[in-house]
């Protein structure tokens, strides 16, 4: 029996344990959303079944799995085994993203941004447009004397926290000063705070000369110029589904530890240097409840890769759903 079978007649026993009016509702991070929400579409068209996503961020994502508010929760920021443990919730990954640099810079396109001048843009340190940190990796391409504005989340996010993660792997004083975090007083004057990725996408459109960091997906759906950024290997790499697979490639994620790890900054001279594993959380007394919520993971892991590619994200390979299915089914929950 394939794959897509065994996924569909689980999906239709689900179908007679779940009512009409029935939804299973989940809620969290925006940096997988539009994903999900296409997900949500084909998996209530191909099985009847109803899911529910509300973008709230992952901070809240985390706080309604606690809370037991939810069904599931989405969070960019992975929990250690121990807090897990402490909160009785599962943990695993659902797909993988990239965050871009999306910019608003009028008569410039192609930009490239070093490792250096992001740590300097998020540290409020560079004003101006035609800093010479900046102007160094774009040669020959005339640069603004205009005020930069850094566009950033303004709520509890692990879009934040996979970025400031990735700053912290640069740069050892942003490491030791800020550290990663989902939410941040960042510093300087310069800078705007969105909620959710749209709210980022929002405030760069309407900014002219600001730059923020954003999902893909959401800046791909904006039509928001995106930078080439300067990965480990030194190189500028440009935001693209195929840097994106050579750099999840690289990421080691152990059932052993509830998968958890951050990936940020691969090694590889074609990774793209800003990418992330999203998760989902799950109450581990909830066992019913769950089984609903992996049937839907599992049709997505095996009918969901086109929808994934086409809006920028990295359908996980076979080998780490297979890990995936053998760790829900160790608890309990497939």
């Amino acid at each position: 029996m394939t794959k897509v079978i065994k996924t569909v007649l689980a999906s239709s026993l689900l179908v007679a344990s779940l009512g009409a009016n029935d939804v299973i509702k989940g809620s969290g991070a925006s940096f997988p959303y539009s994903v999900y929400q296409k997900w949500i579409k084909a998996y209530n068209k191909d099985t009847g079944i109803k899911v529910d996503y509300i973008k709230k961020g992952s901070s809240k994502g985390i706080k309604d799995a606690k809370a037991r508010s939810v069904d599931f929760a989405g969070t960019d920021k992975p929990l250690s085994p121990k807090t897990l443990k402490k909160n009785k919730l599962y943990q695993f990954p659902g797909v993988v993203g990239a965050i871009t640099m999306g910019y608003n810079l009028p008569g410039v396109s192609n930009l490239k941004l070093s490792r250096k001048a992001l740590v300097l843009i998020a540290a409020g340190k560079i004003k101006y447009w035609d800093n010479k940190v900046i102007a160094k990796a774009n040669a020959g391409v005339k640069l603004p004397h205009k005020k930069l504005t850094f566009v950033h989340r303004a709520d509890g996010s692990g879009t934040t926290y996979n970025f400031t993660y990735f700053l912290s792997k640069v740069s050892k004083s942003w490491k030791k000063k800020y550290g990663a975090k989902k939410s941040l007083n960042w510093p300087g004057d310069h800078h705007v705070g969105g909620k959710t990725n749209s709210g980022v996408a929002a405030l760069l459109k309407q900014t002219p000369y600001s730059v923020g960091y954003i999902d893909y997906a959401d800046a791909k759906n904006n039509d928001i110029a995106m930078a080439e950024v300067q990965n480990r290997a030194g190189n500028f790499i440009k935001p693209t589904l195929k840097s994106f697979q050579i750099a999840a490639a690289k990421a080691s994620l152990d059932p052993a530890k509830d998968f958890y790890a951050v990936i940020a900054d691969p090694k590889g001279a074609e990774s793209y240097p800003m990418v992330a594993a999203t998760f989902i959380l799950l109450p581990a007394e909830k066992t019913q409840t769950n089984k609903k919520v992996t049937a839907f993971y599992d049709w997505a892991y095996t009918n969901g890769q086109d929808i994934a590619k086409s809006l920028g994200f990295v359908p996980l390979p076979d080998s780490l759903t297979a890990k995936v299915r053998n760790y829900w089914s160790e608890k309990g929950i497939r």
